[in-house]
This record gives C-alpha cells, sequence and structure tokens, in this order.
C-alpha cells in the first residue's frame, strides 16, 4: 500500500488527508487486492479507528452531491472508494484551528485505479459524476444523523471550488433541493457550525 499526503488549493499540506493506493495483483484472470486493512490503516493515520457504517451510492453524470458533514458529537471520519466510473472527489477544511481551514482539495477517484482517500473528522466532502455512471462506497466512523448533518453550497464564493463542469462537457450540475439550497461557510460559521 502507498500513500500521498494532500494539498490545499493553495499549496499548503491538509493535516491527516491521504490518498490511498492498495497493492493490486492483476493477471489474465482479473485483479485481486486489499480494499480494507485495520492495521495497516490504523499504522497509516496513526491512531485507532473503528469504522460503524457502509454507505454506497450510484450517480449519474454531473450529479454533483455535497457539500456534506457532521458537527460534533457525531462527526464522520470517511474512506472513499469509486468501484465504478469516476468522480471529481472535494473535500473542505472546516477545522478553525488549521492553517486550512476553509481551504479546498481534490482528487479524481476512479474504478481503474482503485484509489482510496481517507477524509478526517472535521471536512465538508461532495463529489461530481463524471462518468456515465459512478458507485461511490466510504465507510464511516460514525452513524449517520439528520440533525446533525450539514450542507455547504458546492458554489460558494469564498471557499471557490473550481469543478470540472466545462472540461466534462457539462454547463451545470444536477443538484438535490437540499444540495442547491445549502447555506455558505460563512453562514456556518455565525451559527457555530464548524469544528474548533
Amino acid at each position: 500500500m502507498k500513500f500521498e499526503f494532500l494539498k490545499s488549493n493553495k499549496g499548503y499540506q491538509f493535516l491527516g488527508i491521504f490518498q490511498i493506493f492498495p497493492k493490486i495483483f492483476e493477471d489474465n484472470r482479473g485483479f485481486f487486492y486489499e480494499s480494507w486493512n485495520q492495521n495497516e490503516f490504523n499504522k497509516l493515520i496513526k491512531r485507532e479507528v473503528s469504522f460503524v457504517q457502509d454507505n454506497h451510492s450510484q450517480s449519474k453524470k454531473g450529479v454533483l452531491r455535497g457539500l456534506h458533514y457532521q458537527i460534533p458529537k457525531m462527526a464522520q471520519g470517511k474512506l472513499v472508494r469509486c468501484t465504478s466510473g469516476k468522480v471529481y472527489d472535494v473535500f473542505v477544511d472546516l477545522r478553525k484551528n488549521q492553517n486550512t481551514f476553509g481551504q479546498w482539495g481534490s482528487v479524481e477517484l476512479n474504478s481503474n485505479l482503485k484509489n482510496l482517500i481517507w477524509i478526517p473528522e472535521g471536512f465538508a466532502h461532495g463529489f461530481l459524476t463524471l462518468s456515465k455512471f459512478a458507485e461511490l462506497q466510504y465507510k464511516t466512523t460514525d452513524f449517520w444523523s439528520k440533525s446533525l448533518e450539514k450542507t455547504i453550497l458546492w458554489n460558494d464564493p469564498d471557499i471557490n471550488i473550481i469543478w470540472p463542469l466545462k472540461n466534462s462537457g457539462l454547463e451545470k450540475p444536477k443538484l438535490s433541493y437540499k444540495d442547491s439550497s445549502a447555506e455558505t461557510l460563512n453562514r456556518k460559521m455565525e451559527k457555530g457550525e464548524i469544528f474548533e
């Protein structure tokens, strides 16, 4: 297993986020790899993590989901992979005590590369589907909570995420009502819905 630290849109290294590349054994019969190994993962992130829920979503091209997160006391860390197709995966640092607060980063997750991304507690997460269909699977460190789940507007001008819409032949994303009517990061700060 190989990994790399990820940087923000301003060039700063995020504390705690990794892109993971599993060792793939491939021949003319197909392939095999470990998508999850508790011991290796805990060594990588230097702490004990227990996952309590697995989520699986399918999205059509142009669907944008996010930017989602949960506030304490049920903040979620997520181990994310794309098992079919490809997505532009985005994360935003909501930890006020970090020099990367309010900054974003991105990774293309795709089923050919089989890469994963670890997004610790304290980040908002979203993705844009780039292929005809894509399936995203992710493990979470806490259960979903309707009352504690929050959403930041996908095109918040203060965060200024560069979504590859035009490069993907898209004029605008397909959004749920929840995502299209979300609040800005500044509004979440006013409401105390970030991480200290």
